[in-house]
């Protein structure tokens, strides 16, 4: 920096010989007498040393030569003045480089360092260089520190000690020198000035460490060029990269004060990479507990192999966390899914085994299993090529034997398959943006608290957020968009999912889920399920819904909550379970659906919002709740809301237990349902036996098991229009459909009664 240069100032006063009127012999201020025919001055035109130059005698104590123009002093500009002298004859003064320092409005600036360091002339005809450097700054090196009050000076120098000597002074000169201070006025290391090439090969690891440890809390400049890094480098100091850098994929680059996406790609270059080598670091090193995109979108090639990047972890249980950022996918075969066919044998004394899989090695771990008697969304959870054996995700319901299965390895952007056990990983206010090309997050083998909360997964081609082992365990997905590229397909022609979970304690709360053939499958007990809005609608009038929710456990101990359930229904089935009939077991319980709003609109006839679908015989209904919630249908009405799959088996009614199905409102439903049902019933003529009809009054079309109360409306009577007082007693499970109940009475009776009456047994 050199303001005489970039800014055209001037900082050189003229020569003497171009007049002594404006020297002067006081502070240089104006008004103040100047040497122009002074008694003890004069111009030597032709010095031999100097050319021409300022003959002074001294005749004062401080004999005072001061330019009487305002030399100008900036802030952060470093002035040097110097002059050469020599004494002639006469006592031999001591010299030294003087000015005065000048304020705004010309006032004198107190207090300050106003004369440079003095040198005593000992020889007639040495020349000596006398000089002094001014600035606003202290600064080492610095001789006369003005402060910020200086705006300028009138420089010149002083003759001190005895009177009577005759000195020549050459010209003054005054001169820019603040790029001697940039190295310290600088808060940054060059990593060249420390030995880096930068030429790509020669290893630059020594040189990037010595500069980090000179930059002493400034900061590191990669100047332009490729730097090769043979190992892993720690930067305690901002580095900001100018050029990039090249090192082993097991190597480390760690940048502890800018750790943020955008600086790894300046540091290497390349998007994907960069991701890569900063999620090494994340995992790698305690300072730091978020990658943070700092609002970056990246396209990717291929999927990340998320534990690859850190080829020196299976496992890791530290908070951990991506967040404020957005990742594409560019177009390419990367993305194809794997499909691989291979025999294999099954047996539900072992249910997580497929054994006897010639083609084991072919099968990809993470790939959907499909075949008969294999349910919704069971993954090859682990591959054993020398016993020739898959470990599946979730049991097979009715696969024993032998069968040739599929197997579909679909392409995530995220894969965190190749973890054993990756624990409290959180993802937020990112967007997956598939493009109906990949899917979205493949979750670790196992692990517990894995987060995704405020995120967008647009347009997966196949899943959303799927798990392949229990690395679901206590999922948490909150406040995030699931949105569908199959948006306009028909429902049935769906085959896109949100998210599986097959661990337990999962908590998918206030999502909002668009067209998916299904929102999530849950293979795991106690999750909860609230505030969520997922509709799956179509076009097609009279139109077939497909399952938002499926429950794929009987003891289910799920909570589903306030959420708004819209076109499509929850589907309560155990298709993974390998011994699907009922053996003393808890069957199909612990369910509470309550305070949802449902709804649907121009749905076939036969729509229900609650199915339960189970896989063998003997099971029954044991602890469900459905209150507070609201059934609506547009368009024309359905039959009922709730209903039993029996594609595969019915339930033992006989067995239902604690069921609770009240306080729920219906429209445009034909037949509301209701547990205990409570019926306003007249007989018109005496009889001893009042039949009470429940068809379609109860849930899941159970049998009438216990009448709670059977309460007359007005007296009772009999045929001689006497008040009857007696009270009936009650038979259940009457009729051909067993929904009927019969009210035995002493004598034949008419008149009403408000009739209390429940599909399970309350003793």
């Amino acid at each position: 920096m050199n303001k005489a240069i970039t800014d055209g100032v001037i900082f050189m006063p003229p020569a003497f010989a171009d007049g002594l009127d404006v020297w002067s012999s006081g502070n240089g201020t104006p008004g103040s007498d100047t040497y122009e025919n002074a008694a003890n001055a004069a111009i030597v035109p032709a010095d031999q040393d100097f050319g021409g130059a300022l003959e002074l005698v001294k005749t004062d104590a401080v004999q005072r030569l001061r330019y009487m123009g305002e030399t100008p002093l900036l802030p952060g500009c470093y002035l040097r003045v110097r002059a050469r002298v020599k004494a002639v004859s006469g006592n031999m003064p001591a010299v030294r480089i003087a000015a005065w320092a000048g304020g705004a409005g010309g006032v004198h600036v107190e207090d300050v360092t106003e004369v440079g360091p003095s040198t005593t002339l000992d020889t007639y005809g040495r020349v000596v260089e006398v000089s002094a450097i001014v600035g606003t700054g202290q600064r080492a090196g610095v001789d006369m520190v003005w402060g910020p009050a200086a705006q300028y000076g009138h420089f010149g120098l002083d003759l001190t000690g005895l009177n009577g000597g005759t000195v020549r002074v050459d010209d003054l000169i005054i001169e820019d020198v603040t790029h001697v201070f940039l190295r310290e006025m600088m808060d940054w290391v060059d990593v060249r000035d420390y030995g880096a090439l930068g030429d790509g090969v020669t290893d630059d690891t020594a040189a990037f460490e010595a500069a980090d440890a000179a930059a002493q809390g400034g900061s590191v400049v990669v100047p332009p060029g490729s730097y090769h890094l043979a190992d892993s480098v720690t930067m305690q100091a901002p580095t900001r990269f100018e050029g990039t850098v090249t090192m082993p994929d097991d190597k480390i680059l760690t940048l502890t004060r800018n750790y943020h996406l955008p600086a790894y790609i300046d540091a290497f270059g390349d998007e994907e990479l960069a991701f890569r080598k900063a999620f090494q670091a994340l995992l790698s090193n305690a300072d730091h507990e978020s990658l943070d995109f700092r609002g970056r979108m990246i396209t990717i090639n291929e999927p990340i192999d998320m534990q690859a990047a850190v080829a020196n972890r299976t496992t890791y249980a530290q908070r951990r966390h991506l967040t404020n950022g957005q990742i594409s996918v560019n177009p390419g075969a990367a993305w194809d899914t794997e499909v691989v066919t291979s025999q294999a044998s099954y047996s539900p004394t072992d249910p997580l085994t497929l054994s006897n899989v010639p083609n084991v090695a072919n099968v990809p771990v993470g790939a959907l299993v499909e075949g008969n008697g294999v349910g919704r969304e069971v993954y090859v959870k682990a591959r054993n090529v020398a016993a020739q054996e898959l470990t599946l995700s979730v049991p097979l319901y009715d696969a024993a034997g032998t069968q040739t299965y599929t197997f579909r390895r679909f392409k995530f952007m995220l894969d965190f398959s190749g973890f054993e056990k990756l624990s409290k990983f959180a993802v937020s206010n990112m967007e997956f943006q598939c493009g109906g090309r990949c899917s979205g997050i493949l979750l670790p083998t196992a692990g517990i608290g894995f987060h995704l909360r405020d995120c967008f997964v647009t347009k997966p081609k196949d899943r959303g957020v799927a798990s392949h082992g229990s690395g679901d365990q206590g999922l948490l997905v909150d406040r995030c968009q699931f949105l569908s590229d199959e948006n306009q397909a028909e429902a049935t022609a769906r085959t896109s999912i949100a998210l599986n979970a097959n661990a337990k304690d999962i908590k998918l709360r206030d999502n909002r889920v668009v067209r998916f053939r299904h929102f999530a499958v849950i293979s795991g007990s106690s999750p909860i399920i609230s505030g969520n809005h997922f509709f799956q609608g179509d076009g097609e009038p009279n139109g077939v819904r497909t399952a938002g929710l499926v429950i794929a456990r009987t003891n289910a101990r799920a909570t589903i909550g306030n959420n708004y359930i819209d076109n499509c229904f929850i589907e309560w089935t155990n298709e993974h379970d390998q011994a699907p009939g009922f053996s003393s077991e808890f069957s199909f319980s612990g369910l509470s659906v309550t305070d949802n709003i449902f709804l649907a609109g121009h749905v076939a006839p036969w729509f229900k919002y609650i199915v339960v679908k189970p896989h063998g015989a003997g099971h029954f209904l044991d602890g469900v709740q459905v209150t507070g919630n609201s059934f609506r249908v547009i368009g024309d009405k359905i039959d009922r809301v709730d209903g039993v799959d029996t594609s595969f088996a019915d339930l033992d009614y006989n067995r239902v237990a604690n069921i609770a199905f009240h306080n729920n409102s219906f429209n445009l439903i034909e037949n509301p349902v209701a547990n205990p049902l409570v019926l306003k019933y007249s007989q018109n003529d005496t009889a001893k036996t009042w039949v009470i009809d429940c068809a379609n009054k109860l849930p899941f079309d159970g049998w009438t098991q216990t009448v709670e109360a059977a309460i007359p409306a007005g007296p009772l009577r009999d045929d001689n229009n006497d008040i009857h007082f007696g009270a009936p007693y009650y038979e259940t499970k009457q009729g051909p459909d067993r929904d009927r109940v019969k009210l035995q009475w002493e004598r034949p009776v008419k008149g009403t009664a408000i009739v209390t009456i429940r599909i399970d047994d309350v003793f």
